[in-house]
C-alpha cells in the first residue's frame, strides 16, 4: 500500500494536473464509464461536525475509492487546523485490496477549484475580460488562481459579506498584475465570469446583479439546505453541473428543481459538453450556471494522480498492509 502523507501534496499537484484528471473525468460520467456512489453526510452531534463519504467508480481510470472526512467549524480558532478534514482511500479494482491512502485536504481545494475551471473553459464566452468573485475565504484564493488561466482576463472584482476578508483575493490578483475592485453586489453586472464559493443558506447573488452572456460557477453549495445563489438565476441561466441527481437534491439547483420552477432534464452534466455530446453554450447572451456540488470521482482522479507522481518521484511511502 501507498501513502502520500498531506505535506507533499502541494510539491506534487498543480493546477495543469488537477484540471486534467477533472475534466477527464467529467466526461467519462457523462459517457456512463463512470459513477458515484450515493453520498452520506451527517451532523455527528460533537465539535458542530459535518462528517461522511464521497466515492465511486471510474471504470475508465480503473479508479476506485472513497473520501472520508468533513468539515469541523471551529478547528481554526481551537486547534490551529483548517475547518475542512478529509482523507482519500484508493483500492484495486481486480481485487479490492487498498492501494492507497492520500491526505485529501489540498485535494478537496485543487480539485474543486479545477472543477469551476473547466466550467470557465467550456462555458464562459471566448472574449471574457472581467472576473467577479463572490466569498473571499481560503477557497476562494484557489478558485481564483486556476479562473485566471482560462481566459485572458483583464479584472478582477469581488465581494464578500465581511469585507475585511477581500485582500485575500486582491493579492491574487496582484500577483496576476490584474486590478482589483471591490464592489457591492449590484456591481457583479460588470463581470463576465462569476465564481461563488461561500457556505452560504440564504442566496447572495441574484439575477438582478449578472448581465447577460454571464457565466457564474456555483462552487458552494453542496448540502440539502445551503445557497448562495437566487433561484431566479437557477431559472434563468443554463445549468450544468458536475452530476445531475446531486445537483438537484443537495446542490444549487435544489431549490428551483423542489418548487417545481426548473426541470430536471433542463440540467445538464458538464461532460457532455466535454464529450461534445451537448453544444454547451448558445449565444453571447446567453447566461451559463455551473453548479459545482463536489463529487467523489473528483477526489479519486486527483488522489490517482497524485500517487502516480509520487511513486514516479521516489516520494511514495511504500507499507505492507
Amino acid at each position: 500500500m501507498i501513502i502520500v502523507p498531506e505535506k507533499e501534496i502541494g510539491a506534487l499537484l498543480g493546477r495543469k494536473e488537477s484540471y486534467s484528471a477533472v475534466e477527464q473525468v467529467f466526461a467519462a460520467m457523462a459517457s456512463g464509464d463512470a459513477y458515484n456512489f450515493p453520498v452520506v453526510r451527517e451532523a455527528i452531534g460533537h465539535a458542530d461536525a459535518l462528517y461522511g463519504f464521497k466515492g465511486g467508480f471510474d471504470r475508465a481510470g480503473m479508479t476506485l475509492g472513497l473520501k472520508a472526512g468533513g468539515y469541523w467549524p471551529n478547528n481554526l480558532e481551537t486547534h490551529g487546523l483548517i475547518n475542512h478534514q478529509s482523507t482519500v482511500f484508493l483500492f484495486d479494482p481486480d481485487t479490492g485490496r487498498v492501494k492507497a491512502i492520500v491526505g485529501g485536504n489540498l485535494l478537496t481545494a485543487l480539485r474543486t477549484a479545477a472543477a469551476s475551471s473547466v466550467s470557465i473553459n467550456h462555458l464562459a464566452r471566448k472574449d471574457a475580460k472581467v472576473i467577479g468573485m463572490v466569498g473571499a475565504g481560503h477557497q476562494a484564493t484557489f478558485q481564483l488562481r486556476a479562473a485566471l488561466e482560462q481566459r485572458d482576463f483583464e479584472k478582477v472584482i469581488g465581494w464578500n459579506l465581511h469585507p475585511e476578508m477581500l485582500p485575500n483575493i486582491e493579492k491574487v490578483a496582484n500577483e496576476a498584475g490584474l486590478p482589483f475592485e471591490a464592489v457591492e453586489l449590484p456591481g457583479l453586472t460588470e463581470a463576465d465570469v462569476i465564481v461563488t464559493i461561500t457556505s452560504s443558506f440564504e442566496p447572495t447573488l441574484l439575477s438582478e446583479h449578472v448581465s447577460d452572456g454571464t457565466h457564474v460557477a456555483c462552487m458552494g453549495t453542496d448540502t440539502v439546505g445551503k445557497q448562495e445563489v437566487g433561484a431566479d438565476l437557477v431559472i434563468r441561466a443554463s445549468v450544468f453541473t458536475d452530476e445531475v441527481a446531486q445537483a438537484i437534491t443537495l446542490g444549487e439547483s435544489q431549490h428551483a428543481v423542489a418548487a417545481g420552477d426548473k426541470a430536471e432534464a433542463d440540467i445538464h452534466q458538464i461532460g457532455a459538453v466535454i464529450n461534445g455530446t451537448h453544444a454547451g453554450r448558445n449565444s453571447d447572451d446567453e447566461v451559463t450556471l455551473f453548479d459545482g456540488t463536489g463529487v467523489g470521482l473528483q477526489d479519486l482522479a486527483v488522489a490517482s494522480a497524485v500517487v502516480d507522481l509520487a511513486v514516479k518521484q521516489g516520494i511514495a511511502i511504500e507499507v505492507d498492509f
